[in-house]
């Protein structure tokens, strides 16, 4: 064997091994960024308002609370009035537990005048609040409602939902549960 093919030899053989410790560094790399535990999403200031008009402070909420369970609905949305209405069911357990609900409306000054009969027929017992500026659904960034969220007394997101079909609330008490532990 020549030297010059002899060199070549090696030549391929050392850049094979050194494609495949690169591609071995690479999928390392990723899998690390990938499964690394992403930092939890803080729950955003919001000029939330009582039904009365009063400012509403969602992070002292939080802080007496060991979970806090915010939905957003509104009036007119039909698959928020059938959530709130299951939420309604677990409710009293929830509290027991250290478990709130904020009931959050999305709906304008205009319709905001039917929220508070609205939540009294209903018998929600949990706060009803509004965000009339929708500055919910630019800082948390959702598109539709029912949005539900469940948030730890440190303001942070431990669990987001989009919409609403029968059989959600048993899931969320589920999810509620296993956070408590």
């Amino acid at each position: 064997m020549k030297i010059v093919d002899l060199f070549g030899h090696f030549y391929v053989q050392s850049k094979k091994l050194i494609m495949k410790y690169l591609f071995l560094l690479f999928s390392v790399i990723v899998a690390n960024t990938a499964f690394a535990p992403k930092p939890a999403q803080v729950f955003p200031k919001l000029d939330i308002k009582t039904l009365e008009g009063q400012s509403f402070g969602m992070d002292k909420s939080f802080a007496k609370n060991k979970l806090t369970v915010v939905d957003f609905w509104a009036t007119w949305c039909g698959p928020c009035k059938k959530e709130l209405d299951a939420i309604k069911s677990h409710y009293q357990e929830w509290k027991k537990l250290g478990i709130e609900v904020i009931a959050v409306t999305i709906d304008d000054s205009q319709q905001l005048n039917k929220v508070k009969p609205m939540a009294e027929q209903k018998g929600w017992g949990y706060m009803v609040v509004s965000d009339v500026n929708k500055t919910c659904l630019s800082k948390l960034g959702f598109a539709s409602i029912p949005q539900t969220y469940i948030v730890n007394q440190k303001g942070e997101i431990l669990y987001s939902h989009s919409g609403y079909t029968p059989g959600d609330e048993n899931e969320l008490d589920k999810k509620l549960r296993s956070l408590l532990k």
